[in-house]
């Protein structure tokens, strides 16, 4: 089966103001190639300034792969000048920094930079199906979508240096004790427990959805008197807005906050 091309490397559809990207090379396990990276950046450039889509879900084609890693056939051909470029890095950051939630729904292998691809959302679900690795150095070279930098955050130290140095496996119990994944669901629940996951994040406040992401993510690597003064600047931001005063409301009126009656109409297209 020849791969599909164009817009069908990853299809995009919306639900409930959830947008779905799922890598489609079900026949290469979904490998990530060139030109799915590219066409993940074109989505996510339309999704940015989308102001109907609160939360991106990320998934694999099929009931076996999430995504099985770099395409090999690429792999072989790079040279110390593409490694330098970071194109699938790149792409990454893009994703780990990008304005609206994440979620990784992760349905079967999660192999190398489609481990690192799960890292990089703010939030991993996992079906019993899912297994990760990052066997890189099996290869002969090392994880280099942010696999050596992000997995250590997540699951310490000890666990990812043995994760990388031995290519070791963890199964989708595994992933769920070791904090990898925060929900483990049989397969055929995943993409429902994904969506009920996602909708509920589309249902808080955006702009403290985005202030708490800037805070956790630009906070854990500095010392702790400046993640709290970043924790309360980012406080004295959301203080200020009309989602705050429409959140307290309800509280006290014992409703249902809503928060896009209070939207400002570009909020979706401006970056805290």
């Amino acid at each position: 089966m020849a791969d599909a091309v164009g817009e069908e490397l990853v299809l995009r559809s919306d639900a409930d103001g959830v947008a779905w990207l799922t890598i489609n090379r079900p026949e290469s396990l979904n490998a990530m190639n060139q030109h799915v990276i590219a066409r993940m950046h074109g989505l996510l450039d339309e999704i940015e300034l989308d102001s109907a889509i609160e939360v991106v879900v990320f998934t694999g084609a099929g009931d076996k792969s999430f995504v099985a890693g770099a395409d090999i056939n690429e792999l072989a051909a790079r040279s110390p000048i593409d490694a330098l470029g970071g194109r699938m890095q790149n792409l990454y950051d893009r994703i780990a920094k990008y304005p609206k939630p994440t979620v990784a729904a992760v349905n079967g292998f999660a192999f190398g930079g489609g481990h690192e691809l799960a890292l990089c959302c703010d939030v991993r679900i996992g079906s019993t199906q899912a297994l990760f690795a990052l066997p890189e150095t099996g290869l002969g070279i090392i994880p280099s979508a942010g696999g050596t930098q992000r997995l250590a955050r997540i699951v310490g130290i000890g666990r990812a240096t043995d994760m990388i140095l031995t290519g070791r496996r963890l199964d989708a119990f595994q992933a769920l004790q070791a904090g990898l994944i925060t929900e483990l669901v049989e397969a055929d629940e995943l993409m429902a427990s994904a969506q009920k996951l996602a909708r509920k994040i589309a249902s808080k406040g955006p702009l403290a959805i985005k202030l708490a992401k800037l805070v956790v993510s630009r906070g854990f690597d500095v010392d702790h008197e400046t993640g709290m003064l970043l924790e309360q600047l980012a406080q004295a931001l959301a203080y200020s807005s009309e989602e705050k005063q429409e959140g307290t409301r309800a509280f006290l009126e014992k409703r249902r906050p809503d928060f896009r009656s209070v939207r400002q109409p570009d909020a979706a297209t401006q970056n805290v």
